[in-house]
């Protein structure tokens, strides 16, 4: 993959992203004063852990560099930022 590619990453990617920015700790029934944030939302850390995958392998998908996560991290991740498939 060329740099060009990554650095616009997939648009599962960015939408990991921009979603996991939307989520606050307290949503998902984290302390709201878990210590300081440098952006708003979820940590990597944190999200990954409710999903049950690897913080590793989380940055990969929202970097791009992971294109093909089966259904059960999708249903893991969709659960874990309270997505509805119902809209």
């Amino acid at each position: 993959m060329t740099a060009a590619v990554e650095a616009r990453g997939t648009e599962l990617g960015r939408y990991l992203k921009a979603r996991r920015a939307q989520v606050r700790p307290e949503d998902i029934g984290l302390p709201a004063d878990a210590g300081l944030r440098r952006t708003p939302g979820l940590r990597r850390e944190e999200l990954a852990g409710l999903a049950g995958v690897s913080v590793d392998y989380y940055i990969r998908l929202e970097r791009g560099r992971e294109t093909n996560p089966s259904p059960a991290v999708v249903d893991a991740l969709a659960r874990t930022q309270r997505l509805r498939g119902d809209g």
